[in-house]
């Protein structure tokens, strides 16, 4: 075996990395080009945010029936453990094509640079970057499709899985941050949140694999951290900044029942509600399916009545 092959580390399914430095991806390296979506009529292109660190972004626009009508901005953060995924993948592309043709809104889809070779923090400050792009174009801007057609007084954030924790850091930067223009962020999604903690709760009691799975990956994304209860992973910890800060208005939470990550999203839930925040939040569980069940398989029945849901929440 040659030095080139020689493994530093190996974190199945997701990444391997060489002595060498050299980092191997084993899940989520397709790509799909922006195109005119032949089923929907959603047009997508690819954006640059900051070319010095490759930080870009995939608009989404729907089939517009009345061109001077403002769509709701959808700044979405992928999932892949911080690890995998782009914003380019043939699954997450094919699955915001369907969403924005539901709910007719405008998605900048966040291309934010990945561990291991970018450790976080780094995707929150990538993700940050990209929001703050967008709302520089409520009143400037180069891109046409956010200038001409986006409703800067709807603007939301979104995630699934890793995306969904980005998306809280974020609606929490928010809270004590100002974006340009005034903008605020209306509304969060939080969709199959990554988020966990060094004590187990619930099902997460019945396996300690899982937990210890957890923490290998949390120290490996993020090397820097304190633990799993550093607010980063686990926004509820004690000492955790209060969820009474959040920058948005309104919040919607998703889960699944066999999903691992559940409970931590009813406990962010339990915590939201009693944490003094002014805004409103939802909860909504998928029975019997896993994680990000509705990008493995969109066309599903509970994927669908889940996409329904997402739509109403954006245009409430």
């Amino acid at each position: 075996m040659s030095s080139t092959d020689e493994i530093a580390v190996d974190f199945p399914p997701y990444v391997r990395v060489y002595k060498d430095g050299r980092v191997e991806r084993l899940r989520g390296t397709d790509i799909v080009p922006p195109s005119i979506d032949p089923k929907t009529g959603v047009s997508s292109k690819d954006v640059s945010i900051l070319p010095e660190s490759g930080v870009s972004a995939r608009l989404f626009l729907p089939k517009l029936t009345e061109p001077t009508h403002k769509l709701p901005i959808l700044v979405h953060y992928h999932g892949g453990g911080f690890l995998i995924e782009t914003p380019f993948s043939p699954l997450l592309h094919n699955y915001l094509n369907a969403l924005v043709a539901e709910a007719n809104v405008l998605v900048v889809s966040v291309h934010y640079r990945r561990a291991p070779e970018n450790p976080l923090p780094t995707a929150y400050d990538d993700s940050w970057t990209a929001l703050q792009w967008t709302a520089s174009h409520a009143n400037c801007g180069s891109e046409a499709w956010l200038k001409d057609h986006g409703d800067f007084t709807r603007l939301f954030v979104s995630g699934e899985s890793a995306g969904g924790n980005i998306a809280h850091h974020i609606a929490m930067r928010a809270g004590s941050h100002e974006l340009d223009h005034g903008v605020k962020i209306y509304g969060a999604i939080l969709v199959h949140p990554f988020f966990w903690g060094t004590e187990a709760i619930g099902n997460e009691m019945k396996d300690p694999a899982t937990q210890a799975k957890m923490e290998r990956l949390w120290m490996f994304v993020c090397p820097s951290t304190t633990g799993l209860d550093d607010p980063l992973i686990n926004p509820t910890a004690v000492g955790a900044p209060s969820l009474k800060g959040l920058g948005c208005k309104r919040v919607f939470v998703c889960v699944t029942g066999i999903d691992a990550l559940r409970d931590r999203g009813w406990l962010y839930h339990h915590a939201l509600t009693s944490s003094g925040w002014e805004g409103n939040v939802e909860m909504f569980e998928t029975e019997g399916e896993d994680h990000v069940f509705h990008v493995l398989k969109p066309s599903s029945e509970k994927a669908v009545v889940l996409m329904r849901r997402l739509a109403a929440f954006l245009n409430h």
